[in-house]
């Protein structure tokens, strides 16, 4: 077995762990702590992160380690593993059963292994870098759907959407009127796999975090579909745009973010 097998054997099987541990937990109706006003982490949260955590630590210690609820562990080597234990906090919280676990696997900051996984419908998607995309081990692949006005998108809104005007609102009208439809399911690591195997055609979010979308990206990367910030720049985990779609859509979307003589106080943009 090569280390990149062997990454992901573990990781898959952590993945796993800890998705299977949520949705045995998941009518357990969870009391939530507020890190911001519409922010939340449960127990869940951190009892997922442990199991995360605590496999790949195991098996690789000389990894290091960022997650989300303030885990930041450097490592030895040239290798971080990326983690959000629960993403879909708060669809979790109210026992809305749309939620997933997701690890990414950096080398020297690029993301190089992707897993995500929803355990309530038994999905696992997974990417290596180089190696193509698959869903439950069965390739996947971007829709093939080429005029925006036929597309089905997704996004999300910020955490600090009731205090800054950088906010996404004005987006979401502009694409509703240009769209077939809008969805907004509450996970930005599902909604970029939803794009890497064609049920989505396109996503944009604003201010997500490293473990909201290392994995995510990767994997839509390798089903064939492209990923940038808003003005189509290179995408880094660590920027505050991002934009995923089959590709095809991609210049459509990026005219709408970027779209001059409309009224765009909301999303903070005015050309």
């Amino acid at each position: 077995m090569g280390a990149s097998d062997e990454f992901l054997t573990v990781a898959e099987a952590a993945v796993r762990e800890a998705g299977q541990f949520l949705k045995t937990n998941l009518d357990r109706r969870a009391e939530a702590d507020y890190k911001g006003e519409v922010d939340l982490v449960t127990k869940f949260d951190v009892g997922a992160q442990e199991i995360l955590a605590g496999r790949l630590s195991k098996a690789f210690p000389g990894h290091g380690i960022l997650a989300e609820e303030n885990l930041a562990k450097p490592g030895r080597s040239e290798y971080r593993w990326v983690l959000d234990p629960l993403d879909g906090t708060t669809n979790f919280a109210h026992t809305f059963p749309v939620f997933c676990v997701s690890a990414a696997l950096e080398r020297r900051g690029r993301a190089v292994l992707g897993l995500v996984y929803d355990p309530m419908r038994e999905e696992l998607f997974s990417a290596g870098e180089g190696r193509g995309a698959a869903l439950n081990g069965r390739k996947i692949r971007v829709s093939e759907v080429g005029d925006l006005g036929k597309s089905l998108l997704a996004t999300g809104f910020p955490y600090d959407i009731r205090t800054s005007p950088v906010n996404n609102v004005d987006h979401w009208g502009r694409f509703l009127l240009r769209a077939q439809a809008i969805r907004r399911c509450g996970s930005a690591a599902l909604d970029l796999c939803y794009v890497a195997c064609g049920r989505f055609d396109g996503f944009w979010e604003l201010k997500l975090k490293p473990w909201d979308v290392a994995a995510g990206a990767l994997i839509v990367a390798e089903a064939a579909g492209k990923v940038t910030d808003f003005s189509g720049g290179e995408h880094r985990p660590d920027v505050p745009e991002t934009l995923a779609t089959n590709g095809l859509i991609h210049d459509a979307m990026i005219a709408i973010l970027r779209m001059d003589g409309e009224p765009a106080g909301k999303d903070g943009t005015d050309g």
